[in-house]
C-alpha cells in the first residue's frame, strides 16, 4: 500500500486541487496534512483575524475530506520536522505541496527538499495552485519578470490558464494521528466583523457573486458605499477558492464586469511574479526613490491618528475603521489610505504594510507589500508621484457621504457631501461633533512629498 503526503499551505480546498489530485494518482492512500507552523508564529504573521479565519478554513477542509471518506491531519511545530515525522510514520514515498512566491515559501521548499532526500522521499511542487498563472510562466524578452502590468496582462491573456479540476470522489487516508481541528472561538482579539472562512462559505459567496454582482462590477467596483466588490480575496488568500476556477467561471459568465474581474485576478498574479523574482522587495524598496521618510513626534502622532481612524479626513477614517472592524477594506479605500500615509504624511510605507498585516484577513505578502509599494511610488507604478486627494476621492466615490456615515458615527448627523468637510460646518454644529480637526493640510503635505521626491 503506497502513501503520499499532501502538505496543505495556501490551498485549503478539495475543488480544483492539483496537489491533492496528483497525490491520489501517485499513491493508494494520501495524508492531507496541515502544520500549524511555529515559523509563521515567530514571524508574527498569524494575526488573530487570520488565525480565526484559518480555523474556519481547516474545519471546512476537514468536512470536505470526510465527505469523501478522508480527514485532515493537523500537527503543530516546525513544518519540516512534522512532515518528516508523518513520512516516517506512514512510509510515504512522496510529499506534494503547492508552489509559493514569498521568501518564506521558497525557504520552506528548500528545507523540505533537503530533509526529504535524507529519508528517500520525493518532493513534488505544483504550479498554478495559489495563482492562476505561475510566476515565471511569462517573461519579457529581456529580464526575468514584468515590471509593468499592462504588457504582463497582454502576455497573461495569451498564455491562458490550465483547465479546472473537479473534486475527487474518494480520499483514502491511512491511520495516522493528528490534533483536533482548531475553532474560531479559541482565538482572542478577533475583529467583530471578520467574515466566516472556509471552502464551503467561499463557494457560496462565489455563486452569489456570479449571479448578482459580477455583471455590474466594471461600473460599480469603486463605489465605496455600494460595496460592489466580490469580497473573495480572503478565500483566495487561504486557497479556499481556486484562482483558475474563478477565471474560467468569470469568463463563462462574460461581459465587461467579468473582464474587469479577471483583470484583477491577473493583478494578483502580477504581484506574485514580481515578488518571486525579487523576494527582498517584501521589505526593501523595489525601486529606490531615495526617500527620507518623515520622522519625529508630529509624524508619530499623525500616524497614530491614521491607525485609529482619527485623521480629521472622514473618508480616510471611514476606511481605517472598516479595516479594524472587518479585517477587510474596500480596494479604493486601500489605495486612498496608503496614499495618505505615504504621500500626505510622508511616512514610511512599511508602517502601513505592518498595520495592514496585523488586521487584514487577506494579508498576503505579495499583494499587500507590492500594493503598498505601488501606492508609495517605490514599486511598479509608472506614475510614482501620483497623490490621491481624499476630498477628490470622496466626490468621485462617496458623493453623498453614505460610506463615511456608515463607519464614522460621530458624523452620522451631517447631511450629504458636507460630511466630507466637517471643518467647514458652522461653529456651533462643529462643536457638537466628537471629531478631530485635520492632522495635516493636504496641500502642504502633498507639496512636501513632491519637493522631497524632486518632482
Amino acid at each position: 500500500m503506497t502513501v503520499a503526503v499532501v502538505l496543505h499551505t495556501s490551498d485549503l480546498r478539495v475543488h480544483d486541487q492539483p496537489v491533492l489530485r496528483a497525490a491520489l494518482r501517485a499513491a493508494d492512500q494520501v495524508v492531507p496534512l496541515f502544520v500549524r507552523d511555529e515559523g509563521v508564529h515567530r514571524a508574527g504573521f498569524d494575526a488573530p483575524n487570520r488565525r480565526a479565519f484559518l480555523a474556519d478554513c481547516l474545519a471546512s477542509l476537514d468536512a470536505g475530506l470526510r465527505e469523501r471518506g478522508g480527514r485532515l491531519v493537523i500537527r503543530s511545530g516546525d513544518v519540516v520536522e512534522q512532515v518528516c515525522r508523518v513520512v516516517r510514520e506512514t512510509g510515504a514515498e512522496q510529499v506534494h505541496v503547492a508552489a509559493g512566491a514569498s521568501r518564506y515559501a521558497l525557504d520552506r521548499e528548500a528545507r523540505l527538499r533537503d530533509a526529504l532526500e535524507k529519508v528517500r522521499c520525493a518532493l513534488d511542487v505544483h504550479d498554478s495552485v495559489v495563482t492562476a498563472l505561475p510566476p515565471g510562466r511569462v517573461t519579457p524578452t529581456s529580464g526575468d519578470h514584468f515590471a509593468v502590468f499592462t504588457p504582463y496582462f497582454r502576455r497573461w491573456q495569451e498564455a491562458g490558464v490550465r483547465e479546472s479540476l473537479g473534486a475527487p470522489r474518494s480520499v483514502p487516508v491511512p491511520d495516522v494521528d493528528g490534533e483536533p481541528v482548531p475553532r474560531r472561538s479559541e482565538v482572542a482579539g478577533v475583529s467583530p466583523g471578520v467574515a466566516e472562512g472556509g471552502e464551503a462559505k467561499g463557494r457560496e459567496r462565489l455563486t452569489a457573486w456570479l449571479r448578482d454582482g459580477i455583471a455590474s462590477y466594471e461600473d460599480r467596483h469603486d463605489d465605496l458605499a455600494g460595496d460592489a466588490t466580490s469580497r473573495l480575496s480572503p478565500y483566495l488568500h487561504f486557497g479556499c477558492l481556486s484562482p483558475v476556477e474563478l477565471v474560467h467561471r468569470a469568463r463563462r459568465k462574460g461581459g465587461a464586469g467579468a473582464d474587469a474581474f479577471v483583470r484583477q485576478l491577473a493583478w494578483r498574479d502580477f504581484h506574485h511574479q514580481v515578488l518571486a523574482a525579487r523576494p527582498g522587495s517584501s521589505w526593501a524598496d523595489y525601486r529606490d526613490r531615495h526617500d527620507r521618510w518623515s520622522t519625529g513626534s508630529d509624524t508619530d502622532d499623525a500616524v497614530e491618528a491614521w491607525r485609529d481612524g482619527r485623521t480629521g479626513y472622514p473618508l480616510v477614517d471611514a476606511a481605517m475603521r472598516q479595516l479594524r472592524h472587518e479585517g477587510w477594506m474596500h480596494n479604493r479605500g486601500r489605495l486612498l489610505v496608503a496614499s495618505f500615509l505615504t504621500k500626505t504624511l510622508y511616512a514610511n510605507w512599511r508602517i502601513g504594510a505592518r498595520h495592514f498585516l496585523g488586521l487584514l484577513v487577506d494579508g498576503d505578502i505579495a499583494n499587500n507589500q507590492m500594493n503598498w509599494q505601488w501606492a508609495a511610488g517605490t514599486g511598479t507604478d509608472t506614475r510614482p508621484n501620483r497623490v490621491l486627494n481624499p476630498l477628490a476621492q470622496a466626490r468621485r466615490f462617496d458623493a453623498d457621504g453614505s460610506y463615511v456615515r456608515r463607519w464614522v458615527p460621530e458624523l452620522a448627523s451631517v447631511a450629504g457631501s458636507k460630511v466630507h468637510r466637517p471643518w467647514e460646518l458652522p461653529e456651533a454644529e462643529r462643536g457638537e461633533l466628537d471629531y478631530p480637526a485635520p492632522v495635516v493640510d493636504l496641500a502642504r503635505g502633498r507639496d512636501r512629498f513632491l519637493r522631497a521626491r524632486g518632482a
